[in-house]
């Protein structure tokens, strides 16, 4: 279960929103999604966990984090960016 603080954190820093009966990313999340997922796609970083590019901008946005603390913000972001891929990828898996 991820930590209530992290969540209200991201919240509060503008990364999640609440909307539609549950957290949803905001457009500044996933601004910085794309550009973490495109730096690490140009280094041949692995693109099959998304834990990856989350800390990418996680550790970018909270400088000096403690690595308890990344990790708490991690797992909480993770089932977000689940939720907001899952429609995508299930029309993905329909079409290709």
């Amino acid at each position: 279960m991820p930590d209530p603080g992290a969540l209200e954190r991201l919240v509060e820093d503008g990364y999640l929103r609440p909307g539609e009966g549950r957290l949803r990313t905001t457009a500044r999340w996933q601004a910085a999604m794309a550009r973490a997922a495109h730096a690490l796609q140009r280094a041949g970083a692995p693109a099959a966990d998304l834990r990856l590019p989350i800390a990418a901008v996680l550790v970018e946005a909270y400088a000096g984090l403690a690595d308890s603390e990344l990790a708490d913000l991690v797992e909480a972001m993770l089932p977000v960016e689940e939720a907001e891929l899952e429609p995508i990828l299930a029309a993905q898996t329909r079409t290709g």
